[in-house]
């Protein structure tokens, strides 16, 4: 019997994840090493930049080298409120080379209903570098790419999953028989009528708030994700034709089958000769190739199954007679086209 698993390794709380967000910005201060006159946004960006502050600049009479356009995104968290701070990522989008030492504008960073939910400021921190000097160059890891730890000022909070009195689980593995198992747990706990918990389908489970709940659903959530049941797994054998390998588990059952299983080796062997004429002949050196084939046919080994023996006695069973792991491949494959493997095959 399988064990008891927590209601919060399997569900997860419609609306409670996590939202990318995405900005353009300018990182300012580099050694040389920002973009050069081909990269012609980042020049129009920063003059932009400047007219706004009362400076007015043509893009084309520009030529900074210690500027460089990139693209900032981050990971707004499920519940976060104004005034947290979340790591950001800048990675160049021209031709700079290095963003070592840089500092990064005030930059937005809009979601994908492209309202501005933060925005970042700050030293960039790269974790390498890169440096040329006489037709030589060295690098260490990624200096076009780098982060700023706590970069990003949260401005909006994300929306909540707590509206109206009604909570939607999602399972994280879609299974009929786990979501009635959710919904059976739930109503077993708190017993109320009519029952709290539906399942909606596979994969979503959708629970009322109780009375004694209404206004704290914090706490019924909390409750939840602590109450256990036994999830209802898919029978299945994963086998990796690239590596050989094979994943499954013990209770996979076979089918009494008898299994032959022999190889056969094809082995074709060309050797070049050089046919030399004799001196003055006035022939002409040629090579000639000369072909052997041989074909090599193992004796059949035989592996019987008694009637409820699993994967695990046949893969036993098949390493006893020296069977390789690409040879269990095949012969898994071979059952479950003749039905005899009562799982799901999956080959990756």
């Amino acid at each position: 019997m399988p064990a008891p698993v927590r209601m919060k390794e399997l569900v997860a709380l419609e609306g409670a994840r996590d939202n990318p967000l995405i900005g353009y910005g300018l990182v300012v201060g580099l050694n040389g090493t920002g973009d050069k006159r081909q990269t012609v946004f980042s020049a129009q960006s920063l003059a932009n930049m400047l007219e706004r502050m009362g400076v007015s600049v043509t893009p084309s009479a520009m030529l900074v080298r210690n500027t460089a356009a990139v693209m900032v995104t981050a990971t707004l968290p499920p519940f976060a409120q104004p005034g947290a701070r979340v790591d950001v990522t800048v990675a160049a989008i021209g031709d700079a080379t290095n963003l070592q030492g840089g500092l990064l504008l005030i930059c937005p960073l809009k979601g994908a209903d492209g309202q501005v939910y933060a925005v970042a400021q700050g030293s960039v921190v790269t974790g390498g570098f890169a440096a040329a000097r006489g037709g030589n160059s060295q690098s260490v890891n990624h200096p076009t790419a780098g982060r700023i730890p706590a970069g990003a000022i949260i401005e909006r909070a994300p929306p909540s999953p707590f509206g109206g009195g009604t909570l939607r689980l999602q399972l994280s593995r879609a299974d009929f028989t786990t979501a009635a198992r959710v919904a059976e747990c739930i109503n077993r706990r708190f017993p109320d009528e009519p029952a709290p918990a539906r399942a909606e389908n596979a994969a979503v489970v959708s629970v009322r708030l109780p009375g004694a709940y209404a206004s704290r659903p914090v706490e019924f959530v909390a409750e939840i994700e602590s109450l256990t049941l036994d999830a209802d797994r898919r029978l299945k054998v994963v086998v990796n034709e690239r590596t050989g390998s094979i994943v499954m588990g013990k209770d996979v059952r076979i089918a009494p089958v008898s299994i032959l299983h022999g190889a056969l080796t094809v082995e074709i062997l060309t050797e070049l000769r050089v046919s030399q004429p004799a001196p003055l002949a006035g022939g002409q050196t040629k090579v000639i190739p000369k072909t052997e084939v041989d074909a090599k046919e193992e004796k059949a080994r035989s592996v019987q199954l008694s009637p409820g023996a699993s994967v695990e006695d046949l893969v036993r069973g098949l390493t006893g007679i020296g069977s390789t792991p690409r040879d269990i491949i095949a012969v898994l494959q071979a059952l479950r086209a003749a039905g005899a493997l009562d799982a799901e095959l999956e080959v990756i």
